[in-house]
């Protein structure tokens, strides 16, 4: 089971921070030291919303515009992550990210959940596979089984692995329904693990590995006290050598005992009790009820980048493919975008706001 150490952003854009991280991850166990090579304007539209931070309300955009670092930051961090003796992956969040990162041609590119439906990105790393088949790690938070169908068609099957996860922070485990894990598997025909926001480093990660899961994702953070995006539902470097360590156990028993998954399961129990039967649910794909409220929001759909007029024809730069999140209002999906472009409007529409059918002639 390949282990990823999500790094993300809580490096705050301080490559020693990111070294050191790095450190923590490996002697930690992973396998995979993964980032996010984040542009605000790829994510959100500047009107999305605000954000409470210790420090004060500030928009949404802003958090993230803070988040940005040249291209140079990631280079380093790969040459570092090899160094170490890890694999260096990253999530793009669009077209301009996604380039510069296979330019330093990582070791693997991962997908998050709300890019699942960000049909431009997926359909120019499909074009890039064509001639270089770099392996791609897709997650299925706040997705329906038709999304993940799409994306799937669209990058193929070879070197693709699959996780599910619930785009919630924290993630209840009682909702991570693992049975999942191997009936997605079957489903798409390719390997199948989870990406894991829960907080406890041990039970969903066994569980999944029981299960024939074949990667686990989980953040990782010097501490949890720190102000990183996703520090809070992180591990730190104790929590996450304990998952490490619990991973491999697991696959020890796999290999020895013809029953391993009974046994694990079984193990889990005692420590856990009734939390176990209840992560594993009944392995029907839906959205997770900590999750419902979000789709729509969370992942892509096409937002109006302008203030524009009745009758005017919107172009390639009047649309964004961005999540909705905090105020705005949700625009169809990135399917349409072709549709859309070189369309008429027909009605005058706000700088943020969602497209909607009724706003086109």
């Amino acid at each position: 089971m390949d282990i990823i150490a999500e790094i993300g952003t809580s490096h705050g854009g301080d490559l020693k921070k990111a070294r050191k991280l790095i450190d923590t991850a490996v002697e930690a166990g992973a396998d995979y030291v993964k980032f996010q090579w984040v542009y605000a304007d790829e994510i959100l539209h500047p009107e999305t919303g605000y954000v409470n931070l210790p420090t004060g309300k500030i928009r949404l955009y802003d958090r993230f515009k803070e988040l940005e670092v040249p291209p140079s930051f990631f280079t380093e961090c790969q040459k570092y992550t090899r160094e170490k003796g890890a694999k260096f992956m990253c999530s793009p969040f669009g077209l301009r990210s996604l380039e510069e990162l296979l330019e330093i041609k990582p070791d693997a590119v991962k997908i998050a959940s709300p890019e699942l439906n960000h049909l431009p990105l997926l359909r120019k790393l499909a074009k890039y596979r064509k001639t270089n088949n770099i392996p791609v790690v897709i997650s299925s938070g706040v997705s329906k089984l038709c999304d993940i169908e799409k994306a799937i068609s669209i990058l193929g099957t070879e070197n693709l692995t699959l996780l599910h996860c619930i785009t919630f922070y924290p993630a209840p485990e009682e909702e991570y329904n693992l049975k999942l894990i191997p009936n997605l598997s079957k489903i798409f025909g390719i390997p199948c693990g989870v990406s894991d926001h829960s907080l406890d480093p041990v039970l969903v990660p066994a569980i999944s590995c029981a299960l024939g899961g074949t990667m686990i994702e989980k953040h990782i953070t010097l501490s949890r006290l720190t102000d990183g995006l996703d520090d809070p539902v992180a591990l730190d470097g104790k929590m996450f050598a304990e998952m490490s360590d619990a991973i491999r156990n697991c696959e020890k028993i796999l290999s020895e005992k013809q029953n391993g998954s009974e046994v694990i399961l079984k193990n889990l129990s005692i420590k856990y009790g009734d939390r176990v039967e209840k992560c594993l649910g009944n392995g029907v794909k839906k959205l997770a009820p900590a999750e419902e409220a979000n789709y729509g929001r969370t992942n892509r759909s096409l937002h109006f980048m302008r203030k524009m007029k009745k009758g005017e024809i919107i172009e390639e730069k009047d649309i964004g493919v961005l999540r909705t999140e905090k105020i705005l209002t949700p625009g169809i999906h990135p399917e349409f975008l072709e549709t859309v472009i070189g369309a008429t409007l027909a009605k005058d529409v706000s700088n943020g706001s969602g497209v909607q059918w009724e706003d086109l002639i």
